[in-house]
């Protein structure tokens, strides 16, 4: 079997040393038992993991059992896997030498496969983009994108690492991209009506404005009312949590609710229509705010935002390498 022939897969653990000291690649779910006894299905693989781990939600069952079922079935003797170690920062490449094992005895990581490490690299010797793509947050996986990086690095052949790097950029963006796109997933999963209005007024908060969170069912519609400061103007805030895009009559119906002096804000964790948007640029005492701002107000300020919605959209600050900007 020739190089090309062979797939590449990646694989994560929570215990480096017994992947490296031991020789083996393995995977958990050791409740689930001994996978080769299963109907070589997918769907068999998903009915066993329902029955197993009755809580598991259908995303969870589809992606699980997905990877226990290609870590028995299509991952072949020959095959290259890459282990990228926490332990000591190194990128472990090694081959496949055995066929799926279930050792019900072992205390840990009871689906295994014998490997055996071939070359042992440092991170560094990879471009960011191979990088990124081995730290998938999955356990298992196929590596495609920078597979000849990892083949060439095991054949001896050296990548410069050090020469500035044009997939920064795009590893970048893409790693910013997503954690936007995870943000707005959680508020629209966990936040709908009033327990959205009262996100929007603690981000207005921790913004430096003072808010009222109005009852339930709001005064005309009116959800919030902040103020910079004890003084006005004060600001009518109106938040939508349904999937449509924000028409004009919606605008229109907060305007209404203005007083002489007033300022109008709307949240929607959606986004206007075309005639709404046109409504906004000609009514300049209203400011819209769509689901893509909102989620940049929520990095600004994270930080102020009460503990409740933190543990709710949980973030870690890191810092990601970026390109020059070019003078």
């Amino acid at each position: 079997m020739s190089i090309d022939d062979k797939k590449i897969w990646g694989i994560h653990t929570k215990n480096d040393s017994l992947f490296i000291n031991e020789n083996l690649i393995g995977i958990g779910w050791d409740d689930y038992g001994n996978a080769s006894t299963i109907q070589p299905s997918r769907e068999a693989f998903k009915e066993r993991y329902s029955q197993v781990y009755k809580d598991a939600k259908p995303m969870s069952i589809a992606n699980s059992a997905g990877m226990i079922y290609r870590f028995v079935h299509e991952i072949e003797i020959g095959d290259y896997v890459i282990f990228p170690a926490k332990i000591d920062r190194q990128i472990y490449i090694g081959e496949i030498v055995s066929d799926y094992n279930y050792e019900a005895d072992a205390p840990i990581y009871r689906n295994r496969r014998k490997v055996k490490w071939l070359k042992v690299v440092p991170r560094t010797s990879f471009s960011q983009a191979a990088l990124y793509e081995i730290g998938s947050f999955l356990t298992l996986f196929t590596v495609k994108n920078n597979a000849d990086e990892f083949m060439a690095v095991l054949q001896g052949k050296t990548y410069n690492a050090y020469e500035e790097d044009d997939t920064i950029g795009v590893t970048a963006e893409d790693i910013i991209e997503n954690t936007k796109d995870f943000i707005l997933k959680e508020l629209s999963r966990q936040l709908k009506g009033y327990d959205l209005e009262d996100f929007v007024a603690n981000l207005l908060q921790a913004m430096g404005y003072r808010t009222k969170v109005s009852a339930n069912g709001g005064d005309s519609g009116i959800d919030i009312i902040a103020y910079k400061d004890e003084l006005p103007p004060r600001i009518l805030v109106q938040v939508k949590s349904v999937d449509g895009d924000i028409k004009e009559s919606v605008l229109q119906s907060l305007k209404g609710a203005m007083r002489e002096g007033d300022y109008g804000l709307f949240v929607t964790l959606s986004n206007y229509t075309k005639n709404a948007l046109n409504y906004l640029d000609n009514t300049p005492i209203i400011r819209g705010i769509n689901g893509t701002e909102l989620v940049e107000l929520v990095l600004k300020y994270y930080d102020q935002l009460d503990d409740r919605y933190q543990d709710m959209i949980p973030l870690k600050k890191v810092y990601i390498p970026v390109l020059k900007t070019e003078e």
